[in-house]
């Protein structure tokens, strides 16, 4: 018997106005699924309080390690966690009940007087505290003829934006799922092109976290899962981990449907790692069947980074190839 049967669900979530608002669409679903009422629980990480930037606090896990050790103890039922913060290692004792659908994976850029990308002067200053995204807008600004200053930032969506609007930064790069999820995606000024910028893997996507040993709870959540955001996210960050690479390496992946008329056959696998300066990019894809088992979509994104390897992908991401 559940000794907490009758009792309102408890949703942990990080603090943060995204991920609250992240959790309370989740809460929404799962109310309207099960019927019982929803509680958020919140938690603070060590991301969260942490001033480091996130490749000198090791990037991996900093914003879920609470959030599991809550769920691990009991103190929260599930946790709503952004897909790209979590390791790719999953816990025995906890499973991801459900991948929702995903939001628009880009990178969104938010400029002073509304510029674009191409449109950003000569040695525009651009915030973003991730390598990923620093080694692509170096190598797109070289494309461009042109050179970009990146200067390292961190935090909230108001903090980064005030940057750009107190001029101390001529743009700032956020992803634009968690723009359009506070409502604020119409403070873009442009919307990168994954042609320029590749997504980091996961971006765009929600994990629902729950124990491995709550059957129940498992079957109503995975009502809220979307297979073709699972088999997506899956390849990517099976080429995230093949590649022994953490969240803050420079590291970008995305798995695109290719639909013929109405129907969804094949799925496309792009990565890319590059050298900070962008001076060199290892960026490959593959196509194939949409994978219909978890082992298809791992099998995708190692068979990539096999790829990657071979054209040199360990020597541009530094410290963690060695």
């Amino acid at each position: 018997m559940n000794p907490r049967l009758g009792q309102p669900l408890r949703l942990g979530t990080r603090r943060s106005k995204l991920a609250m608002s992240q959790s309370g669409h989740v809460a929404d679903a799962v109310r309207a699924i099960t019927g019982r009422p929803v509680e958020l629980v919140e938690i603070t990480t060590y991301g969260d309080v942490s001033r480091e930037h996130l490749a000198q606090i090791g990037g991996t896990g900093v914003f879920v390690t609470a959030l599991r050790d809550a769920l691990l103890r009991g103190e929260v039922d599930f946790a709503v966690h952004s897909l790209k913060d979590l390791p790719t290692a999953q816990p025995e004792e906890l499973v991801v009940a459900a991948m929702p659908l995903r939001e628009d994976p880009r990178d969104a850029l938010v400029a002073r007087d509304g510029l674009t990308f191409e449109q950003l002067p000569d040695g525009a200053r651009i915030g973003t505290g991730s390598p990923r995204r620093t080694a692509q807008l170096n190598h797109c600004a070289r494309a461009l003829g042109k050179r970009i200053e990146t200067v390292a930032i961190r935090g909230n969506v108001d903090t980064r934006i005030g940057f750009v609007r107190d001029g101390e930064l001529d743009a700032v790069v956020l992803a634009a799922a968690g723009l359009n999820r506070i409502g604020r995606g119409d403070e873009a000024t442009d919307l990168l092109s994954v042609d320029c910028v590749l997504p980091a893997p996961g971006q765009g996507a929600l994990a629902v976290e729950c124990l491995a040993s709550n059957a129940e709870l498992i079957a109503s959540l995975a009502e809220l899962d979307d297979p073709h955001t699972r088999a997506a996210v899956t390849a990517e960050r099976s080429l995230l981990a093949a590649l022994e690479a953490g969240c803050s390496a420079p590291v970008g992946a995305l798995a695109d449907l290719l639909a013929d008329g109405q129907v969804v056959n094949e799925m496309r696998l792009r990565g890319v790692v590059g050298t900070l300066d962008g001076s060199t990019l290892v960026q490959l894809s593959t196509t194939g069947p949409v994978p219909q088992s978890y082992d298809e979509a791992m099998a995708l994104g190692r068979e990539l980074a096999d790829e990657m390897l071979a054209k040199g992908a360990a020597g541009l991401m530094g410290e963690r190839s060695l």
